[in-house]
């Protein structure tokens, strides 16, 4: 399968940059390019990605609403944003995590990272692996910023069997579902459908909406070292 791509950064030079790399790659296509959110999210309704490249700051509408507005629409469901930033710690990625984004990557990324966090947002797996991620969300949610927690989360956990909640904490702490596997002694397929149900029941997206509805909830608790 081929990997439709749209880009959305309001750099003429970085998409022209960002279209020559992927389109390098046999799996993968640019299907289109926005300057700034509010094309964006119409490209994506009229081209149906699977990946958007999404810059954070733009004139007009910017990232952040563009992400929260893509994954607001149930007709996008299967579009997966991820934040391209020059500020890699910036409270801005964490609040796009919020609204819907798989993740974030800096701009100064290496080439082969980024082709990788297409193919790993295209699976429907998170961009939390590095533990600078996941400290950002841990510092960033133990503010006591009130602002887009949602106490209904913590309520529906209590839908979730003991051992989705036990997956949904490994997922929180960023291992992969054959980790995860390995450390409950049960097969990655058994945590692949834990982790799917979870995220059924708590309506997130993907692993990245896992990760926050975690912290968000307080099933697991952000560590400040």
């Amino acid at each position: 399968m081929t990997i439709r791509v749209l880009l959305a950064d309001d750099q003429a030079l970085l998409r022209s940059a960002f279209r020559v790399l992927v389109d390098s790659e046999p799996d993968m296509e640019v299907v289109g390019e926005a300057s700034d959110g509010e094309e964006a999210v119409r490209l994506a309704k009229e081209r149906g990605p699977d990946v958007v490249l999404m810059d954070i700051r733009m004139p007009g509408t910017d990232g952040l609403t563009a992400t929260r507005l893509i994954s607001a629409d149930p007709g996008l469901a299967q579009v997966h944003v991820v934040i391209l930033t020059t500020f890699e710690v910036d409270d801005y990625v964490v609040r796009s995590l919020r609204a819907g984004a798989s993740g974030f990557l800096g701009k100064g990324s290496e080439p082969e990272e980024l082709l990788n966090a297409i193919r790993v947002a295209a699976g429907g797996e998170a961009l939390l692996s590095p533990a600078a991620t996941k400290g950002l969300i841990a510092r960033f949610l133990a503010q006591g910023d009130d602002e887009g927690r949602d106490p209904a989360r913590s309520e529906r956990l209590g839908a979730l069997t003991g051992r989705e909640r036990e997956v949904l904490v490994q997922v929180a702490a960023g291992h992969s579902n054959d980790e995860i596997a390995e450390r409950l002694e049960v097969s990655p397929l058994t945590v692949k459908t834990h982790v799917n149900r979870a995220m059924a029941k708590l309506g997130a997206r993907d692993r990245a909406q896992l990760v926050v509805i975690a912290y968000e909830s307080g099933l697991v608790r952000p560590r400040m070292d």
